[in-house]
């Protein structure tokens, strides 16, 4: 019996779990039980609560979350829900990204960016407005080119 990546579902389900539960306790975010952060993605918290990621997130890998400045002062980032943060990506100290928002992989967010936008570049600008995402942050055609059983 040949094994399949499905049946590694599971391990990665306890694997996340735990990394989140990490994240919480060591770094002091805030992650909603649904969301999604990725095992190489970086974390930076300053305190309790200065890191706080919506439902339904997505935080791809290599990305570097950030809520301390170059003086140490702790800053509140704030990821809203069905958000997807591409892969290397930095979000810095003070951002509120809003709720279903998709960060291009490999920007570099310094200001706030509204509800249901695609932000992309370094620094990150507003490439479309008013998008419509479901749960993490996937476009809603996206469903298009998947199996039945994948959705």
């Amino acid at each position: 019996m040949a094994l399949d990546l499905n049946d590694f579902w599971t391990v990665r389900a306890v694997v996340l779990n735990l990394r989140q539960n990490w994240l919480q306790w060591r770094h002091g975010a805030i992650i909603d039980r649904t969301s999604t952060v990725s095992t190489s993605a970086t974390l930076v918290g300053g305190g309790k609560g200065d890191i706080r990621i919506g439902a339904e997130t997505l935080v791809a890998l290599k990305c570097l979350i950030i809520a301390r400045d170059t003086f140490g002062t702790a800053k509140r980032i704030t990821i809203g829900r069905r958000c997807f943060i591409g892969g290397g990506s930095i979000i810095m100290p003070g951002v509120t990204i809003g709720n279903e928002v998709i960060v291009g992989a490999g920007s570099v967010v310094f200001d706030d960016v509204p509800d249901r936008c695609a932000v992309a570049g370094n620094p990150a600008r507003i490439v479309k407005r008013d998008i419509e995402v479901g749960r993490y942050g996937r476009l809603s055609y996206a469903t298009l080119n998947m199996r039945k059983n994948e959705i």
